[in-house]
């Protein structure tokens, strides 16, 4: 199985495309992990090895994909 990761700050943005994207992916096809790095703030150095420039965003086999920007990473880490 394929993991999903979908890593956000938890602003209404964020939360609106976590809900929307792990609905719609398919539960028997990836295994979807939720990152929120409000509350994991050291996960940050993890999403920005992964490529994760801004949240929301979502990596899958290692491409990410940048969704509806609402932080930059950078933003988060001050």
């Amino acid at each position: 199985m394929t993991t999903a990761t979908f890593v956000h700050a938890g602003c209404p943005v964020c939360i609106s495309a976590e809900q929307g994207l792990t609905q719609a992916l398919d539960p028997g096809r990836y295994d979807i992990e939720v990152v929120h790095l409000g509350d994991r703030p050291e996960a940050i150095a993890t999403a920005q090895a992964a490529g994760v420039r801004s949240v929301p965003a979502l990596v899958i086999d290692g491409q990410v994909f940048h969704i509806n920007h609402g932080a930059d990473l950078a933003d988060l880490t001050a």
